[in-house]
């Protein structure tokens, strides 16, 4: 959708379209395809814990339960997002070595690599 101002010849301003953080990955995605992302990420996301060490495998994550505003039932998109991003966030493992934090999945893999600081 292309946005002119009447006063003066501006050029025009693009509106990026609403998105939704998905609350298992983190990512954004369409209004309209995060209902077709979600229960593919949670089959992933089970798929992928269930294949981790039992020390590493996590609880499911919970879709955020947020109150939608007013009679017509819409929602608050931004509170929305950032409850579905710290629900993402809280999916993330501390490395043991450096600290930083990872999916499980990834974990494994930065952990073959990952070697403390040396001692100053």
């Amino acid at each position: 959708m292309l946005l002119y101002c009447n006063c003066c010849l501006q050029p025009p301003v693009m509106r990026r379209p609403p998105t939704v953080v998905c609350y298992i990955c983190g990512r954004e995605f369409g209004t309209k395809s995060i209902g077709i992302h979600e229960p593919q990420c949670l089959k992933k996301w089970h798929n992928e814990n269930d294949m981790l060490p039992k020390h590493l495998r996590r609880p499911e994550p919970k879709k955020p339960e947020v109150r939608s505003l007013g009679a017509k039932g819409f929602y608050d998109l931004d509170a929305l997002n950032e409850a579905a991003w710290n629900s993402a966030q809280s999916q993330l493992v501390p490395c043991d070595i450096c600290g930083r934090t990872f999916l499980p999945d990834r974990l494994i893999v930065h952990q073959r690599s990952c070697k403390p600081k040396p001692a100053k």
